[in-house]
């Protein structure tokens, strides 16, 4: 199940760019046939029928997924290297807030890899379908440092991160209860938020040592799913 992380680890996909300058860029969806290893988690109540990151309400019993950093509407196949069970699906949510995991899939996706008695398993992702780029858009990625049921508590760290590094916003988790995420950073790259997250960890020590990189969402049209 996903669990509350006040911080979690960065992580550094095989699929993300490079460049430190901010501008105005198109969105590169990822390559198809990229790949990733590390753990998946499942995720079921309490945010069945609430909406996820993308807007959509999300439903445990389709064959979706969360990723910190894949565009909404890109097709995984998840490889369970446990089992060698394999299932596909639609990236819809942002998650999880976990150190040392990579997805996390819908009740169902992991009832499709036998996943759900040990709620997690080694897996490797492969990129099956990504969206159409957009038009231009705005700077895509920044770092998570925290997140917190208080929202006090979440103000006080962003506006510590707003003094020290110049951007720093809350974002709120539909939840039971609400969790307030605290983001840092407006960068045009995984890689060049990736260093602000180091730079993050070396400035605050232990407070901050498990920053990990987001995508800050600007919506690309979903692809239609693979067909055999």
């Amino acid at each position: 199940m996903r669990r509350l992380a006040v911080v979690v680890a960065c992580t550094a996909l095989v699929w993300t760019g490079c460049g430190r300058k901010k501008r105005v860029r198109v969105a590169i969806p990822p390559a198809v046939g990229s790949v990733e290893t590390g753990v998946a988690s499942w995720y079921g109540h309490p945010y069945h029928g609430r909406p996820s990151a993308s807007g959509e309400i999300y439903d445990m019993e389709t064959l979706t997924a969360a990723h910190r950093t894949l565009p909404f509407g890109t097709w995984v196949r998840v490889h369970n290297l446990a089992n060698s069970k394999t299932v596909e699906v639609r990236i819809i949510d942002r998650g999880p807030f976990v150190e040392g995991r990579i997805i996390d899939l819908s009740r169902a996706a992991a009832r499709a890899i036998g996943m759900i008695g040990p709620g997690t398993a080694p897996v490797r992702l492969e990129i099956i379908a990504a969206p159409e780029p957009s038009p231009a858009v705005a700077d895509a990625f920044a770092v998570q440092v925290g997140a917190f049921q208080n929202r006090a508590n979440a103000e006080r760290v962003r506006l510590a991160m707003e003094q020290r590094y110049g951007h720093a916003r809350l974002v709120l988790r539909d939840s039971s209860p609400p969790v307030w995420r605290v983001l840092v950073g407006l960068e045009p790259t995984a890689e060049a938020a990736g260093e602000l997250a180091a730079r993050i960890r070396q400035d605050a020590g232990a407070d901050h040592r498990a920053a990990f990189v987001v995508r800050v969402d600007s919506e690309l049209p979903a692809s239609p799913r693979p067909t055999r």
